[in-house]
């Protein structure tokens, strides 16, 4: 597994993360958006106030992307904007900088899953429009790329995937 973050080309409105997996592409897209729950640290990265037990994407555009806890709740974070199963897939991200809920954010995350032969998928992630952050944007930037860190969670994502997504 190895990671960059791409800082050649700095966007104070993105962050990029690429991430190789050692998964077929197939295996690397079904971890991704059907295993959420596998990878995703629901017990620190949830914004209800019960406890997460699922992070789930409903697999078409316009589904949901949310959290569900182990009393039946669901806590949106955003939207399928674009699906294309196995190769790309695009998301809102709706969580602003307080952790809350805003439909109106919609920040983008944007995953490719490239097949480097039969048994490796590179992963390209790139979180933009994080101007919709407005005076926080340097702040939700730090978060994404260093604090909160995409690398980190694409790091889970990758150990779950290597195992085929068993719990």
């Amino acid at each position: 597994m190895t990671e960059q973050t791409g800082a050649g080309d700095f966007d104070p409105n993105r962050v990029r993360k690429v991430l190789g997996v050692n998964a077929p592409q197939a295996v690397a897209w079904r971890v991704f958006t059907e295993r959420m729950g596998t990878w995703w640290p629901l017990a620190h990265y949830k914004i209800g106030k019960a406890n997460a037990v699922d992070a789930v994407l409903e697999p078409r555009v316009g589904g949901r992307w949310y959290e569900r806890g182990e009393d039946g709740s669901t806590c949106e974070w955003g939207r399928v904007l674009v699906w294309e199963p196995t190769v790309r897939l695009v998301l809102t991200w709706d969580i602003d900088a307080n952790l809350q809920f805003d439909p109106q954010l919609n920040t983008e995350i944007e995953v490719r899953f490239v097949a480097e032969g039969d048994n490796r998928t590179r992963v390209e992630l790139e979180h933009r429009r994080l101007d919709r952050y407005g005076a926080r944007r340097d702040e939700m930037r730090r978060v994404f790329d260093t604090e909160g860190d995409w690398g980190r969670l694409l790091a889970g994502f990758a150990r779950a995937a290597e195992l085929g997504g068993a719990e």
